[in-house]
């Protein structure tokens, strides 16, 4: 599946250690475990902010740092990896303890960004650092004109939380409504209010995505958006 992914194939050792998450290690008694993504997901997270800087200086010449690092610093989070994760079906072939296996951590955002980024530390170390730009090209791009063009939608919690405490410096709530569906794919149902006030009510696979795209709604009801990037 990686293969059809990435390219020719990378070093089989690295990619299972890649896909392994800590639980799995931790059952069979290794604590301080070597054989899980831990460590690649340390170094796949430099690489991808290599990658992603330099794709970004590529094709806004003219944008300013702060800029870039704003736009970086979404492309590179756990809501923007896991979905890419699910698009290049990684959630399907990861290795996970029994444990987290049966409370839904195949499709936890948090494992699927780490191993991700443990994948791409794994095919640069496998000296194919070529396919890892192929991949953020064709995977993480598509995501940066999103976010130049709708920065707010990604930053929308923060956006929102500024706006209520500069009006009288008070937060927005969030409860979750509902969580319906089967454990390993779950829908959450989350509502925001301000003052007593719903202000939007969405659903969404995690609890983040739901309360992000619930901030957005709320932030376009109170006039609080721009989108572009400042």
């Amino acid at each position: 599946m990686l293969e059809e992914v990435f390219g020719d194939k990378a070093d089989k050792e690295l990619l299972e250690k890649a896909l392994t998450h800590p639980s799995y290690t931790k059952e069979k008694g290794d604590l301080e475990s070597l054989d899980n993504y831990e460590r690649l997901e340390f170094f796949g997270d430099s690489v991808l902010k290599l990658y992603t800087s330099k794709l970004l200086y590529e094709i806004y010449p003219n944008y300013p740092e702060g800029k870039l690092s704003k736009i970086r610093s979404i492309l590179v989070s756990d809501y923007t990896l896991h979905k890419i994760a699910l698009e290049i079906g990684l959630d399907k072939i990861m290795i996970f303890g029994k444990a987290e296996e049966k409370q839904g951590g195949r499709h936890r955002e948090s494992n699927l960004a780490c191993s991700l980024e443990a994948v791409l530390g794994a095919y640069f170390l496998s000296a194919k650092g070529v396919y890892v730009e192929q991949f953020i090209n064709k995977y993480i791009l598509p995501f940066a004109k999103d976010i130049d063009e709708h920065f707010e939608k990604y930053n929308a919690k923060d956006v929102l939380q500024q706006y209520t405490q500069g009006v009288d410096k008070t937060l927005p709530e969030y409860k979750t409504l509902s969580i319906t569906g089967p454990a390993h794919k779950p829908v959450f149902e989350i509502e925001v209010a301000w003052h007593g006030e719903t202000l939007a009510v969405c659903k969404g696979a995690t609890k983040k995505e739901a309360q992000q795209e619930c901030a957005y709604e709320a932030c376009k009801k109170l006039g609080a958006v721009t989108d572009k990037v400042k």
